[in-house]
């Protein structure tokens, strides 16, 4: 068995991402502004992390393992590998309540909804205004 990998997947390789995200929320990529990066598991994407570059700002979402490699660190890997390549700037996300713990480990602080760039707040705009409500928090990872 070999080893996992973990890599920046190129523009061909979003579809496979695709498919994996038809397990959460059936989110979709846009090679034109984002970046994915996934750890591999035998040929089998089994993680993935996205940058999405907004017009104000950047953000990461699509933290996500399929159920069968839970437990094996995949997903930290592929935060790491995403911060590597994205991390020199500010980046912010939409934290679950329970993943608050998890993301703090890598350097994200909790802020209020409106430190938000404008692009990003509006994702959750369906939480009007109250995100802790929709299970989510905003945090914000500074550059460094």
């Amino acid at each position: 068995m070999a080893p996992a990998t973990t890599r920046e997947l190129t523009p061909a390789e979003f579809p496979l991402a695709e498919q994996a995200w038809t397990h959460y929320r059936g989110q979709k990529a846009d090679p034109k502004t984002e970046r994915i990066f996934g750890v591999f598991d035998n040929g089998t994407l089994a993680a993935t992390a996205r940058c999405t570059r907004h017009t104000d700002g950047l953000e990461m979402d699509c933290v996500f393992t399929l159920d069968e490699f839970r437990g094996k660190g995949y997903a930290r890997d592929a935060v790491e590998a995403l911060l590597a390549a994205c991390g020199k700037e500010t980046i912010y996300i939409h934290s679950t309540l329970v993943l608050i713990k998890f993301y703090k480990s890598f350097g994200w602080t909790p802020i209020g909804e409106k430190e938000m760039p404008q692009t990003i707040r509006d994702r959750f705009i369906f939480c009007f205004g109250e995100m802790e409500g929709c299970n989510a928090v905003p945090m914000v990872r500074m550059e460094i």
